[in-house]
């Protein structure tokens, strides 16, 4: 367990996460998620979380490990077509981590989700938070067209609106 993480979590806390989302950022990703939803049948979540707290702070919990939990929260592994996917910021430690259920997981996988969380975290290097969400959002929504366009039943099967934890 690192001191100096300890400290980076009990200092950004959050209070960070609503002072860099405030509910006009927030309503501009929903509106982004809700825009690329019209373009795949997948479901998309954006989840940030300023800081880790109790055990998982002091289990030294990862941020990947982190966002398994979230997704099985958010119940994002619950689509009908195994394409929900899951872009987790743990905001402390600047780390983004994304999770996408089995269907369309298989098509992209663990290198094309790593591209996309890399390229946000440059985003986020330079304080663009708002810029890297919505980027993020948008290659996640192409892959997501690419494998999985709209279909006749298009159902929207979890909200679109970002949680901020």
């Amino acid at each position: 367990m690192s001191i100096k993480r300890i400290a980076r979590h009990l200092v950004q806390h959050h209070w960070r996460a609503r002072q860099i989302f405030p509910p006009a950022v927030l309503a501009r990703i929903e509106q982004a998620i809700k825009q690329g939803e019209t373009t795949h049948s997948g479901q998309v979540r954006f989840v940030v979380e300023g800081a880790l707290d109790g055990a998982p702070l002091f289990r030294n919990q990862p941020a990947r490990e982190r966002a398994l939990d979230v997704f099985a929260h958010q119940r994002i592994w619950d689509t009908a077509h195994n394409n929900g996917v899951l872009i987790y910021l743990l905001l402390a430690d600047r780390d983004v981590e994304i999770v996408a259920d089995r269907g369309i997981h298989a098509k992209v996988g663990a290198e094309g989700w790593e591209s996309i969380c890399r390229a946000m975290e440059a985003e986020f290097g330079s304080g663009q938070f708002e810029r890297g969400v919505i980027a993020g959002i948008t290659a996640v929504s192409r892959e997501l067209a690419r494998h999985f366009p709209p279909g006749a039943s298009h159902a929207n099967e979890l909200p679109d609106a970002p949680v901020v934890m």
